[in-house]
């Protein structure tokens, strides 16, 4: 598959994840390739490639014969993803610790600000992501990044599921810890917090 291709697979994706993740497309949707493919004017192998992709994070899921849905999701499934992300986010904070900046903290905390601000779980959810992604990524390790990048994405997906009804802004109080503890050199205090924070959302569903 061509860069151009590839583009286009991406950008398929990208679009269907959001109205996944945000509820506008429902749990049990039929994705038609057909449609798909029509709506965004592009051939159907870009199409196929999206649909990996989200089947790769979870969003859908491929029957035989049957084709795309849009997946359901059990408690059961949205403990794994926390305890996966839990298990994979402090592998990432070590590697990443020893290249942290006080510019990279001073942005996570000024995430961690907006997250307080947010006035809705969309926005909250952003600048959530946007916390962790800055104290991980300068773990230079891009498949763990990769395979983190996909488990926020169901994540996420729980998370609005839940909150859709009513939203206020939890003051994140864990983000702020985790930053205390790796200004102050404490890289696994920051990790267990880390540990602890993320699985949270596993908690959070009765």
């Amino acid at each position: 598959m061509g860069a151009k291709a590839e583009t286009v697979a991406a950008r398929i994706s990208r679009t269907l994840a959001e109205r996944i993740i945000s509820g506008a497309v429902e749990s049990g949707t039929k994705l038609r390739q057909n449609d798909v493919a029509e709506e965004f004017g592009a051939s159907h192998v870009p199409v196929r490639e999206a649909f990996r992709r989200l089947e790769a994070q979870g969003l859908v899921v491929s029957e035989p014969r049957r084709g795309v849905r849009v997946a359901g999701f059990s408690l059961a499934e949205i403990r794994e993803v926390a305890e996966m992300r839990a298990a994979l986010e402090v592998l990432a904070l070590r590697n990443a610790a020893p290249h942290l900046t006080k510019a990279i903290l001073d942005a996570a905390e000024e995430a961690t600000r907006a997250g307080d601000r947010a006035g809705d779980v969309q926005a909250w959810e952003e600048a959530n992501r946007r916390f962790h992604r800055l104290i991980l990524e300068p773990c230079a390790m891009p498949r763990l990044l990769k395979a983190i990048d996909d488990l926020h994405a169901a994540s996420a997906r729980f998370l609005f599921a839940g909150w859709r009804a009513e939203w206020e802004a939890p003051t994140d109080r864990d983000h702020r810890a985790i930053l205390a503890a790796l200004r102050a050199g404490e890289v696994e205090a920051a990790a267990s917090v880390l540990a602890r924070h993320v699985q949270w959302i596993g908690r959070r569903h009765p």
